[in-house]
């Protein structure tokens, strides 16, 4: 998932691009005064009882764009939509996959083309209606709909029928067969072990027809699902605040009364607010002028949480655009980049990345060494390239700290072994859009906007940002390119059932991609998270490694 527009994938359309498109209007219906300085919603209006309950108030940067599942897909996004909708199948406080609005995990087919869910029953909409296997029928079928434009629509493309209903063809998706008012049977074109996972990604949580229907492009700021808190306002530029569902159907969550998402704060001055107590948590990272100051400061010391991201962010390097076709050049780019000098400009915030593949994702090589830093054998490199003086080129940036400074520390390696490099910092929809044009840009730094997984499997750094399928316009794969041979074994690799033998695959899948030296993969992050020690949760609570913050598992003293 990509950062900015999390996971990015394909992670295709950005909450910075929705952010821009979308006109916010307040969610009306309540009369929610203020947050005031403990965090706690005043008590004119806190409706339903919040005031004087337990609050938890987070500050971010940015506003959010939508609370459509179907659309909204960034790090600030998905969080809050789970706070008011549910999917089939979820995660415990690891990765593995439980059931969520199903009673039960799936039943397979051994070939993996057919999976078939049982609903739990009773379970209602925050309007009062229960869900059915319809709602999750429309709920697939809306995202596959071209007219709803949703980022999510390549994660179940491999449903049977699924591109006769987008090509217009067929009015609906022959592949999902509701069976019962509580069955649903979903038959894929091809095998997928990794369908139920994508059945836990936000594009499944579970809407209701009549709502979506309601309020149409509006729904995302209107949002009605099963989930733990119902959105009760929303004050474009200010702040959200939800409410919890007093009939969520999980026993014990949430355990917050409310939550109160505050917006437009710099991340200087909520880190200000959260040690005055004015709020509970910063929803960004501690800028990086505070960091060692904070992380070296006995008194937060209960108030960091630290925990290791499943993500690897990467140089892009534009596989068509002369001199970059040559894979010699790629592979001296890999060769100069002093990776180690990022970690420290980062204050410590990552490690070094040696492949495609992060640490914690299955698949990982532990064995595979990387590229090591070598200006003098990527001079070489150069030379038998046929740029024995080096050459000039160009890289996109993201305008928003650290990233300038990460790609002036690019810019002085490759000076090392004669590349000029002209830095371009820039808006991240203009980034995005640039590295999704074919030959618009030959590097791409991806820090701020990609990547961190969206599931737990190795696919999905392949397909969305690396294969193929991907290396369209608008897409991810921002490398631009295409391997028809990795291609087709990636293909093979999702449907098998072998766990230990798929995983094979993938590591033969990645070497490869490294020796094309397609990326230049810098570090693997970090999430350091600031908090109120007031603030009660494990690790999985504030740093889930698929949902970040898990509100409804989250307390306070």
């Amino acid at each position: 998932m990509a950062e900015v527009a999390r996971r990015n994938g394909l992670k295709w359309l950005l909450a910075a691009l929705s952010l821009a498109a979308l006109v916010l209007t307040a969610c009306g219906g309540s009369s929610l005064g203020p947050a005031s300085e403990t965090g706690q919603a005043s008590e004119s209006g806190a409706g339903g009882g919040a005031a004087g309950g337990k609050t938890m108030t987070i500050a971010y940067k940015d506003d959010l764009a939508t609370l459509d599942p179907a659309i909204g897909y960034d790090w600030t996004n998905w969080p809050a939509e789970k706070m008011v909708f549910d999917a089939l199948l979820d995660y415990d406080d690891t990765t593995n996959l439980v059931p969520g609005l199903a009673e039960s995990m799936p039943e397979v087919s051994p070939d993996a083309t057919t999976w078939t869910f049982h609903l739990r029953k009773g379970v209602k909409f925050q309007n009062g209606r229960e869900v059915t296997a319809d709602d999750v029928a429309y709920t697939i079928t809306r995202v596959l709909d071209p007219k709803t434009k949703s980022p999510g629509s390549g994660f179940y493309t491999g449903i049977e029928g699924a591109q006769d209903f987008i090509d217009g063809k067929a009015s609906s998706v022959s592949g999902i067969q509701v069976l019962d008012k509580y069955t649903i049977r979903f038959k894929l074109s091809s095998p997928d072990v990794t369908f139920g996972n994508k059945m836990a990604l936000n594009f499944a949580f579970v809407v209701p027809k009549e709502e979506v229907q309601k309020w149409g492009d509006d729904f995302g700021h209107h949002p009605v699902g099963t989930g733990p808190f119902i959105l009760k306002e929303w004050t474009p530029g200010q702040r959200l605040v939800f409410e919890k569902n007093p009939n969520y159907f999980k026993p014990g969550v949430p355990k917050l009364d409310q939550v109160v998402i505050r917006v437009g704060v710099e991340p200087s001055v909520a880190l200000l607010q959260l040690e005055k107590g004015e709020i509970d948590m910063m929803g960004d990272p501690i800028p990086t002028a505070e960091l060692a100051r904070v992380l070296n400061d006995p008194a937060w010391k209960d108030r960091i949480t630290r925990a290791p991201q499943v993500s690897t962010i990467y140089i892009a390097i534009n596989t068509r655009v002369k001199p970059f076709t040559d894979v010699r050049v790629r592979q001296a780019l890999n060769m100069a980049i002093d990776k180690e000098r990022i970690i420290k400009l980062l204050g410590g915030q990552g490690t070094v990345a040696n492949q495609i593949l992060p640490p914690l994702m299955p698949g990982y090589d532990k064995d595979y060494q990387g590229y090591p830093y070598d200006p003098e054998r990527a001079k070489q490199l150069l030379k038998e390239a046929g740029y024995p003086n080096g050459f000039e080129t160009t890289m996109e940036c993201l305008d928003v700290d650290p990233q300038p400074k990460l790609c002036e520390s690019f810019q002085q390696d490759l000076a090392k072994i004669g590349i000029k490099l002209n830095i371009k910092t820039l808006e991240a929809g203009t980034v995005i859009a640039d590295a999704g044009t074919e030959g618009k840009v030959p590097l791409v730094w991806s820090g701020g906007l990609a990547w961190i997984q969206d599931y737990p499997d190795p696919d999905d750094f392949y397909s969305p940002i690396l294969g193929c399928g991907s290396a369209v316009p608008g897409g991810w794969n921002w490398a631009w390119y295409c391997n028809k041979e990795i291609d087709a074994k990636a293909k093979q690799a999702v449907g098998m059932t072998d766990r230990e033998a798929r995983l094979q695959v993938y590591k033969e899948i990645f070497r490869k991609l490294m020796d094309e030296a397609v990326w230049v993969p810098v570090y693997n992050g970090q999430y350091i998270i600031a908090h109120s020690e007031k603030l009660v949760g494990g690790v999985d609570d504030f740093a889930h490694p698929e949902h970040t913050i898990r509100y409804e598992n989250l307390d306070k003293k």
